[in-house]
């Protein structure tokens, strides 16, 4: 099935479908950019995703993690300390936060006003 086909139907197993049904969620590309550089403690993404809050973004990270695309260790400290990583198929997700970063290039030089 070729999913760029315009008329072909959106299944439930339609690639793009199945890509968006993850990364829709309003902070979920977000974490991934951030994760792109490396293991991060909650509080660090809680510090540089300005706005978000703890509920969504745990739930945004078990989501992530039931998905398969983040991995979570627990460090049995007072408190305890949790770190995230993207996992292969995380990391996968790179290329289409890459074309959202172009994408959003392109419309914010749209955007600004001409001298």
């Amino acid at each position: 099935m070729d999913a760029m086909k315009p008329g072909v139907d959106c299944t439930p197993d339609c690639p793009v479908k199945l890509s968006a049904d993850i990364l829709s969620g309003k902070w979920t590309t977000l974490i991934i950019r951030e994760l792109l550089a490396g293991t991060r403690r909650y509080s660090q993404l809680q510090y540089a995703l300005l706005g978000v809050s703890p509920k969504i973004l745990a739930a945004r990270l078990r989501m992530l993690q039931s998905e398969g695309l983040v991995t979570r260790k627990v460090y049995p400290t007072v408190p305890p300390k949790t770190e995230y990583t993207l996992t292969d198929l995380g990391r996968e997700a790179e290329r289409v936060i890459r074309a959202m970063a172009d994408f959003g290039n392109l419309l914010a030089a749209r955007e600004s006003p001409t001298p």
